[in-house]
């Protein structure tokens, strides 16, 4: 038996009651194999990128499939949660319990490996349809088939690992060129750590910012929610050592966090944040999986706001309780210069109020938030459908509500679950809005206030009923 083998089987019983043997790995390693990328290639990169979860936004999170499929994408380093079951095998997977994820309420700590296993992670309700459900992947696989090639930021979600967690590491080649500990800055494991000559990373919650000048010192790198005011995230660049921001969602958080200094950026989104043009000029609602780039306005609520994507509808509906936008990055930024837009519409169901309505905000310059009635950060222009007919151009300013009405035009009322056909077209100088179903109607607007190519999907009433989007092209 092999030296990794041996504390495959047997390094968590130092910290674990439990004792039954660890199963062995099921990725194979060459102790040989020659590294593509080490910690010091991350740290000279201007912006390095680490894959959150596995770029979660993008693939099932924690899972063998995210953790290949953001290396495949490109990502140099990825990061990976860790606990410990009762028999003492390492698994990765962010919470202490399952039921997130698999829906099955388990606590890691009480229960083996045998159980854990039968168990699959779901993310359709965030990813689509079509997203499949994946195993919970052992640590032993992770490490057998990346650590040797890329970088792993390694994080003991329980806190009391970390003297098998280090020894497991020991035992691979160069594993101190590979591998960061990634801790709660406020905990004590940091210390240990360095004795073996790891690389450390301590992030800060909103509480340890009055004790940065007593924890930072801790650290190798130091670490900033993307939720920090400029004035936290200020004080831990401040100290000189390379500050990572989590998570990164949106473009406009990495060019935020790098205005300020931010060298690193732990990305859910990676192949939308890691780019600056379009991926695609149709919408990919058919696949029955959500497009890197497309995102609800928060994702700090979760599944509780990504609108529900149709595979065989070829559709996305937005049925929030509150007012929804749903950015369609996948598609943006469109431009430069004269574009068009079409999408269709409908009111599945019943329809909304006849003055409650629907549509698409557009011209906006990154993509910031925009939801109509609710003030944003930034400006843009939203075309709006009542339900008694009125289809309306609004152009709005950072920080305003309701915005000006640029013009308005009479067609005929939409009828619920019939679709409504819609096309605008950005010109030099000005707007032109058109509805191409029924006997066709259409307005010109002279504006050229908003030029930015980001654009949202938008439900701009509280409650219900949802509405629905289908057939988005950029021409």
């Amino acid at each position: 038996m092999s030296r990794r083998q041996f504390i495959l089987v047997g390094a968590s019983s130092l910290l674990l009651s439990a004792c039954q043997a660890a199963p062995a790995p099921s990725v194979p390693v060459s102790p040989a194999a020659a590294a593509r990328y080490a910690i010091g290639d991350l740290l000279r990169t201007t912006p390095f990128y680490v894959a959150h979860r596995g770029s979660g936004d993008n693939w099932v999170e924690h899972s063998l499939d995210s953790y290949s499929r953001s290396i495949g994408s490109g990502a140099t380093a990825i990061e990976v949660s860790v606990s410990a079951t009762s028999d003492g095998v390492f698994v990765c997977h962010h919470d202490l319990t399952t039921k997130r994820m698999t829906g099955v309420d388990l606590t890691i700590a009480e229960v083996t490996w045998k159980e854990l296993s039968q168990l699959r992670s779901d993310a359709t309700a965030w990813l689509g349809p079509a997203a499949k459900q994946q195993p919970l992947p052992l640590l032993a696989d992770v490490l057998n088939a990346f650590a040797a090639t890329h970088v792993i930021f390694l994080e003991d979600k329980q806190g009391t690992n970390t003297e098998a967690l280090l020894e497991l590491m020991d035992s691979y080649p160069q594993s101190t060129e590979h591998v960061i500990w990634k801790q709660w800055a406020g905990a004590a494991q940091y210390a240990l750590v360095d004795e073996h000559g790891y690389t450390t990373w301590g992030y800060f919650t909103p509480e340890l910012y009055e004790r940065a000048d007593e924890l930072a010192p801790r650290f190798d790198l130091l670490g900033v929610s993307h939720r920090a005011t400029d004035a936290q995230v200020a004080t831990l660049v401040g100290y000189g050592k390379p500050v990572i921001a989590w998570e990164v969602h949106f473009r406009s958080m990495r060019d935020r966090m790098s205005d300020l200094g931010v060298a690193g950026m732990m990305c859910s989104n990676l192949p939308y944040v890691t780019g600056t043009t379009a991926a695609s000029q149709g919408d990919a609602f058919g696949t029955g999986l959500r497009a890197a780039g497309d995102l609800p306005w928060t994702v700090d609520a979760g599944t509780r706001v990504q609108p529900v994507i149709d595979g065989e509808a070829g559709s996305v509906t937005l049925d929030h309780h509150d007012v929804q936008s749903y950015l369609m990055g996948s598609m943006c930024p469109v431009g430069p210069g004269s574009y068009r837009i079409t999408c269709e519409l409908r009111w599945p169901g019943s329809l909304p109020r006849a003055e409650q309505h629907a549509g698409i905000a557009f011209g906006i310059a990154d993509d910031r938030p925009y939801r109509v009635r609710v003030a944003t950060d930034v400006s843009g222009y939203h075309l709006v459908l009542r339900a008694n007919g009125s289809l309306e151009l609004f152009s709005r300013a950072a920080g305003s509500t309701d915005g000006t009405r640029l013009k308005m035009m009479a067609t005929a009322p939409p009828r619920a679950a019939e679709w409504v056909r819609l096309q605008l077209e950005v010109l030099a100088n000005s707007i032109r809005i058109l509805r191409l179903d029924g006997e066709g109607w259409s307005m010109e607007i002279d504006d050229a206030s908003n030029r930015g190519g980001y654009f949202w999907l938008c439900k701009n009433y509280p409650g219900e009923p949802p509405v629905e989007f289908r057939s988005i092209v950029v021409s």
